[in-house]
């Protein structure tokens, strides 16, 4: 298993019973999954779309599913049924090997970076932030890189409220600003 993992059953979960709000190891929160998103400007490219599958499958270890069009928007020049993005959804060892990563490794790497903004939060125990470059990733090598493809990492928890969920994720530790 995943060192996160480890440390999330040996420390994280006793901290948070210490913490009084919890009366059993059942109710405290958990991470069920982490949803990575990737969107494409130019839907009339197919390299565009290979390429960000290719890449999100390089970060994540698993094939992402292309998402479609729901409906017509002619301002965008997009059609009912054209490709636009392609997502990836990890739950398990997947998930908690990608949270290591992704808090070791890859957030330290973005520039300037002084913590994740707490707000990203929607109110029912999700955090949700946008990272800009996808070269934050070491798994990607620079030199095959032709677009540069941002990606919405959206991490979902069992927390009933917005505290709950930033506690849980600062003590597996998401570096958040202050």
């Amino acid at each position: 298993m995943s060192q996160l993992y480890e440390m999330y059953k040996n420390e994280v979960v006793a901290q948070l019973l210490k913490s009084g709000r919890y009366t059993n190891r059942m109710q405290v929160p958990k991470v069920e999954k982490v949803v990575l998103n990737m969107g494409i400007n130019s839907a009339h490219e197919k390299e565009v779309l290979a390429e960000a599958q290719q890449e999100l499958a390089t970060i994540t270890g698993q094939w992402p599913v292309v998402t479609y069009a729901k409906k017509s928007i002619a301002n965008f020049k997009v059609r009912k049924g054209m490709p636009v993005g392609c997502k990836v959804t990890l739950r398990g060892r997947r998930m908690y090997e990608f949270l290591e990563r992704f808090f070791n490794a890859a957030l330290p790497r973005i520039r300037d970076f002084r913590g994740v903004n707490p707000r990203g939060f929607d109110g029912r125990g999700s955090f949700t932030m946008g990272v800009r470059d996808q070269t934050i990733f070491p798994e990607i090598e620079l030199d095959k890189i032709k677009h540069n493809l941002g990606m919405d990492v959206t991490i979902v928890t069992s927390a009933n409220t917005n505290e709950e969920a930033k506690e849980l994720l600062k003590l597996l530790g998401m570096p958040f600003s202050s």
